[in-house]
């Protein structure tokens, strides 16, 4: 390999692994020798925009992983979610539930329409939005129900998929965290009547920036697809009969994608691999909370993430400075989204509020070895003393 070619990919497998004692990132993503070879067929044939054919591949993989029959691509999971709940008609004087506790993201793209997000607390276990929080916040405003499905456990959707169906809302998923995630046999993205994921650099598999609409849909897939090119139709050229939006893949990050693809199942089983033996390693460690896996769930650990909490010596706050200080990088849950300034409510949640105050997130990259794990585990343990 040419160092051209090497500085293409920077984390290359053989680069994105530290030494147990180097500096232990939170996530690193995980790139190898498909990813470079389908970028570079894909500069080399010079389709690097939009088009190509590693978009059209990508969507049918992602697709048919989550197990339904549209995808659609776009730059990132952010404006996802926004394409999603625009192609559903949501605007001005609109409303839509969401979790309290999510990525600023989530109420983002309500804003970007017009629409104000109202938020839900959510369960104390799963962390993910409470179905009864959901049923007090309907009003003839709302239109519909966002759940997110949190660092990689999916929300109750059979109960807020009843709930949405007894009131006439939509249900968007915002599974930016969760590919591969499922109820019983159902992957995330296929829970509800469309999904958004992102592929950012430190999610389950990426393209980068990125993102993809889920769908059975056809419909609402078609739109989507228009919408996303300015809202111009294939049959006419330049033509515009709305405004629409410039939120396409290109070829390059698509090739990505596809890579990532041939290997998401493997991604997951290490992910939950490593689930398991923090889990095995922490389960007797005073003030350590796990994370759950619900009955009939499967959870992808996006990240593996505890609750810090008396009699552990630190608090959250102080165990994250201290854990850097020994190479070890983590990262403190999501603020809720109540408690910021632009969505600041003079009630906030208190469950999401306190996970807030003593979540925190371990290293989760898939290319973790265990003897990390191990030196992770029994730095936690030493510090609990």
């Amino acid at each position: 390999m040419s160092a051209t070619q090497l500085s293409l990919f920077p984390y290359l497998e053989h680069q994105t692994a530290p030494r147990p004692r180097d500096f232990i990132p939170v996530y690193t993503p995980t790139l190898g020798q498909c990813e470079e070879e389908y970028v570079l067929d894909a500069v080399r044939s010079g389709w690097i925009s939009s088009l190509g054919e590693y978009v059209n591949r990508f969507e049918r993989d992602f697709a048919s992983f989550c197990g339904v029959a549209h995808g659609v691509s776009v730059c990132n999971g952010t404006v996802a979610l926004h394409l999603a709940l625009h192609a559903l008609g949501i605007g001005a004087g609109d409303e839509v539930i969401v979790p309290a506790l999510s990525f600023v993201a989530s109420a983002n793209a309500v804003q970007y329409t017009g629409a104000k997000p109202v938020f839900a607390d959510v369960d104390p276990v799963t962390w993910t939005i409470d179905p009864v929080a959901i049923e007090r916040l309907i009003t003839p405003r709302t239109k519909a129900i966002m759940p997110v499905h949190l660092y990689g456990h999916p929300a109750k959707m059979v109960e807020i998929n009843a709930i949405a169906q007894a009131h006439g809302l939509w249900v968007v998923e915002d599974a930016a965290e969760a590919h591969g995630a499922a109820i019983g046999q159902q992957r995330t993205g296929g829970l509800g009547q469309i999904g958004a994921f992102s592929f950012y650099a430190n999610k389950i598999i990426t393209t980068g920036e990125g993102g993809m609409l889920t769908t059975d849909d056809a419909a609402l897939a078609a739109r989507c697809r228009l919408l996303r090119d300015h809202a111009m139709p294939p049959e006419r050229r330049y033509w515009h009969d709305e405004v629409g939006f410039n939120y396409r893949m290109t070829n390059l990050q698509a090739a990505v994608g596809v890579a990532q693809m041939a290997r998401i199942a493997q991604f997951i089983e290490r992910k939950r691999c490593i689930a398991r033996q923090y889990s095995e390693m922490l389960a007797d460690l005073p003030g350590i909370t796990l994370p759950a896996e619900a009955a009939g769930c499967t959870n992808v650990y996006w990240m593996y993430s505890v609750l810090v909490d008396a009699p552990y010596q630190l608090t959250r706050d102080e165990l994250i400075p201290a854990l850097r200080e020994r190479g070890i990088d983590s990262r403190p849950f999501f603020h809720p989204l109540d408690t910021l300034p632009p969505y600041r409510s003079e009630n906030p949640m208190p469950i999401a509020l306190g996970l807030s105050r003593q979540g925190l997130n371990l290293p989760s990259a898939p290319s973790l070895t265990d003897e990390q794990i191990e030196y992770i585990c029994a730095t936690l343990r030493s510090l609990a003393k």
